[in-house]
Order: structure tokens, then C-alpha cells, then sequence
């Protein structure tokens, strides 16, 4: 809860110095898509592939050629594993997915016109996961072994378009750290949304 709260403000000090600036476009707005989500596992006998999530939020954009987005949205990720337990030959099948509240704070670029440009967008994500269905572990022999963090920190790289009040989003988010820190467990998302400007 502490990490929540730094990093909001952060993101509303962020928002607000550069506000401040007379030559700073400043723009708010909702968001709203869909994740394709999956995680990959150093450990080779774990088979993976993905799950489709949804995300659901707000967005702000403070600059002009080059500009600050903050976000915060809530978001579904996850994925479908199949393994077999240490000393079993018994293999078993799940789903991992997670509820989470997303605070991306990115950097980008943008180019073309006032009511129709192109945007290039980089930087950190960081992940409080909300509730977590770790159901595809529910046999196992340690369970704790295979629990997952409340909190991580992920990287998002993306482009962008805006036609008028509406943005359309497609990036890549990586994790910068294990989600599980016993079983070497990384994220992967490709994460696809449509935004609509209010302000």
C-alpha cells in the first residue's frame, strides 16, 4: 500500500509541474481494452500459453512534441500452465490469473497533426496485484512455493495514433522482475486499447 501511494503521487507531481508550464498541452482522458497475456517460466517442464484479460481506466498527457502519460487502470492478466510436481509423473493443469491496478508512467513522442498524429511511448509499469487465482496450484505438495508478489515492476513499449478525441494504443509489456520469485516466472503482455479524450 505504501509503493500505491508514492507512485500516484509521483504521478500527480509529475502531472502537475509539468502543467504548470504555459506552453504544456494537458489532456485527460478513459481507456478501456483487451490483454493477451502469458508467462514464461525459466523452468522448462512448465508449459504455458496465454489468456485473454481486459483493462479499464484513465489517462492523462502532459506536453506537446514530447509529452508525460501517466495512467492508472484496473487490468486481468495471467495464464494457462501446465506441469508436473518434483517427483511425480502426474501432470497437472491451471490457470493463474491475476486482478491488478496498473500505474504505467511513460515518456513518448508524438508527430503529425493536431487531429490526427502518430505517438511513440516507453517506460515503466508498476503492477499491485488486487487478487490472485492461483487455482493451478491447488495440488501442489508446497503451495507457498509457487505464490506470487503483490507488487512488481514491468517495462511498456508502444505506438499510438489520435484521430480527433479518440487514441487508439498497441503495445509490449515485459517484466522487469520475477513475479514469482522461487520459480523464476516472468510476464508477458501485449496489451491493446482504445482511449477516448474528455479534456
Amino acid at each position: 500500500m505504501k509503493n500505491l501511494k508514492k507512485c500516484i503521487l509521483l504521478m500527480f507531481v509529475a502531472m502537475g509541474l509539468s502543467h504548470s508550464a504555459a506552453y504544456a498541452q494537458f489532456n485527460v482522458g478513459i481507456k478501456g481494452g483487451l490483454n493477451y497475456s502469458t508467462i514464461k517460466a525459466k523452468n522448462q517442464e512448465i508449459d504455458k500459453s496465454g489468456i485473454l484479460g481486459y483493462n479499464l481506466g484513465v489517462w492523462a498527457r502532459v506536453g506537446n512534441a514530447f509529452y508525460l502519460q501517466p495512467e492508472l487502470y484496473l487490468g486481468s492478466k495471467g495464464a494457462e500452465l501446465k506441469f508436473e510436481e518434483n517427483g511425480s509423473s502426474v501432470e497437472q493443469t491451471g490457470k493463474v490469473k491475476f486482478t491488478t491496478l496498473d500505474l504505467p508512467v511513460l515518456l513518448g513522442t508524438k508527430f503529425g497533426l493536431t487531429n490526427f498524429n502518430l505517438r511513440l511511448m516507453a517506460g515503466p509499469s508498476f503492477q499491485f496485484n488486487l487478487d490472485t487465482d492461483e487455482s493451478a496450484f491447488s495440488q501442489a505438495t508446497d503451495i507457498d512455493f509457487y505464490r506470487y508478489r503483490d507488487f512488481v515492476t514491468n517495462l511498456q513499449a508502444g505506438a499510438g495514433v489520435d484521430i480527433g478525441n479518440i487514441s487508439v494504443d498497441l503495445r509490449y509489456e515485459t517484466g522487469l522482475q520475477d513475479i514469482n520469485k522461487n520459480d523464476g516466472q516472468k510476464q508477458n503482455l501485449v496489451h491493446l486499447s482504445l482511449g477516448w479524450k474528455i479534456l
